[in-house]
């Protein structure tokens, strides 16, 4: 297959054993690739009962059709499996060059299920693939594993995904990093990881990834390069990363602040990108084949560390705005904590957010904390926390758990800011209404990466040619709901490719690298199927794990107005724009199930 290695690594933890597969070419030509693909795989082997931190829960790691080529901005890949934080599909995606490297080394994807009697890690070179004991690599951190796994391995120039501290205790926001700081955050599937006892993967290797038209794709990546140079949402980006976002974020109002609950914040711009490039950037940093370079290599020299991975503008907010801590060196070290140990930053800092909260309204007392004092703006705090969580250390043993589930603790289950018990990340809905279905629907769980309603009205992703336009930003009628959910699907294509999102050359670009590098023909009506088809699967997926039509909503925080801010008062219509969605979708408003005649549209009526 053009596109494609035609190769998955099978690994049998239990039993020890490895073995080559042939890639399913039906699922790639209906799923594509990266958590499309790897959502396909799980749907055959999990069912209701399926423990997501039990040995039958498959952990695949899934690279896709444009990853490894010439493509710009084609650096991801994807991890997938049931989420040990949600119970219901669990996915991530992180850059950097492990995925690139994982097809050079001869592979399309690896599904790893099971559970190995001691700590193991892979090592796979050039198709050869042998797991290795892991006992000197288990308690390390992050970046020492990355490192001696390296080492090990005698390849210097190997890609290492691996967990922390967090992941080997079953921390349900644990993340799968690699490339240093870049990680697979949401969704805690760096517990799973640790549930099997796998500590560590590493990749090296030369092959090249057959495509159907040389020519052509690099054709459509100079076209691609030369539009990103031009860009101003790309030239921004470049200038101060993720985190050049915040300022305009807080004059739309759509910075989360003091747990949700507040509009405006003077001090909030001490947390500005700017101020961060101008007083604690080191370098910047670009994934493979990348010509915007977002990623950030900052310093905490208060804190003795001289070299910090982001932070991105997430981890701003989680860790900064969220908690009120407008000190930008700490909330520096706090993403760097939360790197070093393997954790989620947004599910991090929401859930000592709550805990703030809970604190304040007097339903956590320093009896519940171990004699610990929660206060909002305490920086020291939170990076206590941060240890304790990864740690499972005293009340880090609860706060591992995850704010939902801490919110039931307290007996307030309506407090926790999460949708299917993910945490909201830093966009509000009450900013830009269309994240409301953004939120609602998203297969794993409240995620702004399968849903960009920001993006799209703020008019640096449009995709007129899809049905996907800039418009109001609070604008919730049933039309909104249509293109929020073209929006979706539309991101559900592109973490199948998998490309980064904050490359958007156009659709037509990206039509034609798919055909180029696949041969396949495609019109621009079966990009959005394809879309379609993927978010229908893991609806399917996750109907299957006990997802029911109630479990479409936002969190209670979300629907209270605030008084002050760039919201101006509002909040959204959820269920205009829900009627919109799910018409778009073609699934039942009364049930949330997909309709007979959406299957055989799709192609899935034998799920």
């Amino acid at each position: 297959m053009n596109g494609y290695l035609g190769t998955i690594l099978r690994v049998d933890l239990t039993a020890g054993r490895l073995w080559d597969e042939p890639l399913n070419e039906d699922y790639a030509r209906g799923f594509v690739g990266g958590s499309g693909l790897a959502a396909r795989y799980v749907y055959d082997m999990v069912d209701a009962g399926t423990d997501p931190l039990g040995p039958d829960n498959p952990l695949v790691f899934m690279a896709g059709p444009l990853v490894g080529t010439v493509m710009p901005s084609a650096g991801r890949y994807s991890v997938g499996g049931l989420s040990p934080l949600t119970r219901l599909w669990g996915e991530a995606n992180s850059g950097g060059f492990f995925g690139p490297e994982l097809r050079f080394a001869g592979y399309d994807g690896l599904i790893v299920t099971g559970q190995a009697a001691r700590p193991v890690w892979l090592a796979i070179v050039a198709g050869r693939a042998e797991l290795r004991d892991a006992g000197e690599l288990w308690g390390l951190d992050s970046y020492a594993t990355q490192e001696r796994a390296r080492q090990a391995l005698g390849e210097p120039k190997a890609r290492v995904a691996c967990i922390g501290v967090a992941g080997e205790r079953l921390v349900r926001l644990g993340a799968v990093m690699n490339d240093a700081g870049r990680s697979a955050a949401r969704t805690g599937l760096g517990a799973v990881m640790g549930s099997k006892r796998l500590k560590a993967i590493a990749v090296r290797g030369s092959a090249a990834v057959p495509v159907a038209d040389a020519a052509a794709l690099q054709a459509v990546a100079r076209e691609v390069n030369a539009f990103a140079k031009e860009d101003m949402a790309s030239a921004s980006i470049r200038l101060a990363g993720t985190a050049g976002a915040l300022d305009v974020s807080l004059m739309y109002g759509d910075l989360p602040i003091r747990y949700f609950q507040q509009g405006e914040w003077a001090e909030a711009g001490n947390l500005s990108g700017v101020l961060m490039a101008e007083q604690y950037l080191n370098r910047g940093r670009a994934c493979y084949r990348c010509p915007i370079g977002c990623g950030r290599e900052t310093r905490a020299p208060r804190y003795g560390v001289a070299s910090v991975d982001g932070p991105e503008y997430e981890s701003l907010g989680a860790l900064g705005t969220l908690v009120m801590v407008a000190d930008l060196e700490a909330v520096i070290y706090a993403n760097h904590l939360c790197n070093v140990y393997g954790l989620d930053t947004i599910s991090t800092g929401s859930t000592i957010a709550l805990a703030c909260e809970l604190y304040a309204r007097g339903l956590l007392t320093a009896a519940d904390t171990g004699g610990l004092e929660l206060r909002y703006g305490d920086a020291a705090m939170v990076h206590r926390l941060i240890e304790m969580t990864a740690h499972r250390e005293g009340f880090g043993d609860v706060l591992a758990e995850g704010s939902a589930a801490l919110a039931e603790r307290a007996g307030v289950p309506g407090l926790a800011a999460a949708v299917n018990r993910l945490e909201v990340p830093l966009h509000d809905p009450r900013a830009f209404a269309g994240l409301a279905v953004s939120y609602a629907l998203s297969p794993r769980g409240a995620c702004h990466m399968e849903g960009d309603m920001y993006g799209v009205d703020m008019g640096q992703c449009p995709a007129p040619e899809l049905g996907i336009v800039p418009g109001d930003r609070f604008d919730d009628t049933e039309e909104k709901g249509r293109v929020a959910a073209r929006q979706q699907a539309w991101r559900n294509l592109y973490n199948a490719l998998t490309l980064c999102q904050f490359q958007n050359p156009g659709v037509d670009a990206v039509l034609a690298a798919l055909n180029a590098a696949t041969g396949w023909g495609w019109q621009l009506e079966e990009l959005m199927a394809a879309g379609k088809r993927i978010v229908t699967l893991k609806r399917l997926l996750n109907l299957r794990r006990g997802l029911t039509r109630e479990c479409d909503r936002l969190p209670e925080l979300l629907l209270q107005p605030l008084a002050e801010g760039g919201t101006e008062g509002r909040v959204p219509d959820v269920a205009a724009l829900l009627a919109g969605a799910y018409a778009e979708y073609g699934w039942d408003p009364e049930s949330g199930r997909p309709a007979e005649e959406t299957l055989q549209r799709l192609g899935l009526a034998n799920l």
